[in-house]
């Protein structure tokens, strides 16, 4: 799957495109997108959380952050690509001792 495909998947899932193309675009097993994403983009998951709708929402990088994807899914393991981009960089994690200021 090239990056523009990816990308017009991702357009199709948040609704920027009609429902006509939408439908060509198919949701399929989380292993299948992972597997894809990471032999063409050597992306990995570097975050994940549970989203309110019961699905796991993930973010997939390359080690240099070239690229990055936003997948969610479902718990019948059906996952749709949310977004596609570029240059991802990772934040510092914050740790707060005490109550906030």
């Amino acid at each position: 799957m090239s990056r523009t495909t990816l990308v017009a998947f991702a357009a199709a899932v948040i609704g920027v495109v009609s429902p006509a193309i939408a439908e060509q675009q198919l949701c399929t097993e989380r292993k299948a997108v992972v597997t894809q994403l990471s032999k063409q983009y050597s992306e990995a998951p570097v975050a994940m959380g549970l989203a309110n709708n019961g699905g796991l929402l993930e973010i997939l990088s390359s080690d240099n952050g070239q690229s990055w994807t936003i997948i969610l899914t479902m718990p019948n393991g059906i996952s749709c690509m949310i977004a596609a981009g570029e240059s991802w960089e990772a934040l510092p994690d914050i740790v707060r001792k005490g109550p906030p200021a």
